[in-house]
């Protein structure tokens, strides 16, 4: 079954990266797609650059930024292809144990 990873950080957590804790998060992302399970990773662009799309009304309201009403931000993600639950839930583990912060969703894909 396929099951997206959806990884999620704060500005604060982002902001506060050392050189040596960017390098463990990128060793820990290289070690996941190094797994034959792990296909279609996204890294996103920097949450500045987003804009939210919101229709009221029938009138499409734009806002720079991911003003999802939550402090923590979609940062990107990857599409993996696991046994089931437990396979998904343990390569985000891997992950998220060398992060700061943030979350990972693990979602069924359909």
């Amino acid at each position: 079954m396929k099951y997206a990873l959806l990884i999620y950080n704060t500005l604060e957590a982002r902001d506060s990266l050392t050189p040596e804790s960017r390098e463990r998060i990128e060793d820990a992302f290289a070690q996941a797609l190094a797994s034959p399970a792990v296909s279609s990773p996204v890294r996103l662009a920097a949450v500045e650059t987003a804009t939210t799309v919101r229709v009221e009304d029938g009138e499409t309201l734009l806002t720079d930024g991911p003003f999802v009403d939550s402090k923590e931000f979609l940062a990107g993600l990857f599409v993996l292809d696991a046994v089931d639950l437990d396979g998904a839930i343990s390569v985000a583990a891997q992950i998220q144990g060398k992060r700061t912060g943030g979350a990972i969703e693990v979602r069924p894909l359909e």
